[in-house]
């Protein structure tokens, strides 16, 4: 199959998506290396991300391209035998929805520390400190009344506050807290103290040093090592982290919440989902963004099949159109300080950043990714958990005892 079969090829299936070769419009494709096309179709979801790395196409608004190809349907139009290699790989062309933040299993304890932290946390807190908010939040915002990126970041932080009713003098758990912006909010705010832990060593040296003087303990440990001698919380929260734990440790992860949590405390899951069940992280994700084991977004039925017989679910709240926003806003931060990203790391990994969030903010606009927020107790709150009039607050109503 020669080169000119391949570019027939990809402008058939975008043209299903109202994509252009290089058409006017910000979504419209730029091809600039006509190895390109052979590169796409024959290495799928890899041969596209390492194309744009490599300089060979481009889009002036990526993330429309994305939100453009994911809300077409493309896979469901394709009239290609499953027989032939073609359909596999253009299937694969089309499926673009698992570059985004946040994600990979623990599948092993020394493959977690070694491949997760060393590989994309470890990355250097200087390069998170440009690209995040001022209170360094690697996770969605919460745009709902805010007027721009650090506000969305705190509205977030306060939302889980408000669900949790914090009280001073409460202790918390917070698994996967990063560089303590959770920890360091309810501390300061709602006189709260807080446990977190991070595999990553940058995050949290980096994390004491934003929480200094406060009641926040910040250790570098694996969840599964937190045992009994722990004790209990009165609360436990985690957010963005469940995307790395893997299907193979959801029933660990949620155990040892429940074990770590007050009889009348509350569990707040913040956590990327997949509409379908079973979904695997795709290989230019695994590869470039979070290398190891494989990374998995879960479904409503995979969280709710592990959580049966350990929690209530109390409240299921849904902001996943808010994680556009959030990584655009993280885009325009890399793009603002391009030239030292340029000077420390080099054009491809710039443009690797960009792919990875721009097709992300493409992925959460065309809703194929979801952004929950799931409130758990052990065995239900008195009277039932209430928001409060802002969508919120949770009413201030004591948790039956286990």
């Amino acid at each position: 199959m020669g080169g000119a079969p391949y570019q027939a090829f990809i402008e058939n299936l975008l043209d299903q998506a109202d994509i252009k070769l290089g058409g006017a419009r910000p979504w419209d494709i730029v091809v600039r290396d006509p190895r390109f096309y052979k590169r796409a179709v024959t290495a799928g979801s890899m041969g596209l991300g390492e194309s744009y790395m490599d300089g060979w196409w481009d889009s002036p608004a990526l993330d429309q391209t994305f939100e453009k190809v994911l809300t077409s349907g493309i896979r469901r139009h394709l009239k290609v035998s499953p027989a032939t290699l073609i359909g596999v790989l253009a299937a694969r062309l089309s499926n673009l929805t698992y570059e985004l933040p946040g994600l990979r299993p623990f599948l092993a304890r020394f493959r977690s520390l070694e491949a997760v932290a060393e590989t994309h946390y470890e990355t250097g807190n200087d390069f998170y400190e440009k690209i995040l908010c001022e209170r360094m939040i690697y996770s969605c915002g919460f745009w709902e009344t805010a007027a721009n990126f650090g506000e969305a970041g705190t509205a977030k932080l306060e939302l889980a506050c408000k669900k949790l009713d914090l009280q001073p003098g409460q202790r918390i758990l917070d698994i996967g807290c990063g560089w303590g912006a959770f920890a360091k909010y309810a501390a300061q705010t709602y006189g709260v103290s807080v446990v977190g832990v991070t595999i990553s060593e940058d995050q949290r040296k980096r994390g004491v040093e934003l929480c200094a003087g406060l009641p926040v303990d910040l250790r570098r440990m694996d969840y599964r090592d937190l045992n009994e001698d722990f004790g209990r919380f009165d609360h436990v929260t985690s957010f963005a982290m469940f995307e790395h734990v893997g299907r193979d440790n959801f029933d660990a992860y949620f155990r040892i919440a429940r074990e770590r949590l007050a009889d009348g405390g509350l569990f707040l899951l913040e956590t990327m989902g997949e509409n379908v069940s079973g979904t695997a992280c795709n290989p230019w994700f695994q590869k470039y963004i979070f290398r190891g084991p494989t990374s998995v977004f879960p479904s409503m039925r995979e969280i709710a099949a592990a959580t049966e017989g350990r929690f209530v679910m109390e409240d299921w709240h849904n902001f996943g159109a808010d994680y556009a926003p959030t990584l655009r806003a993280w885009h325009a931060n890399l793009a603002a300080h391009r030239e030292w990203v340029l000077e420390r790391y080099g054009e491809r990994i710039y443009r690797m950043w960009v792919f990875y969030l721009l097709s992300g903010a493409g992925a959460f606009a065309s809703r194929s990714f979801q952004m929950w927020q799931v409130v758990f107790s052990k065995r239900g709150v008195a009277g039932g958990f209430r928001r409060g009039e802002s969508g919120a607050a949770r009413s201030p109503t004591a948790a039956l005892a286990a």
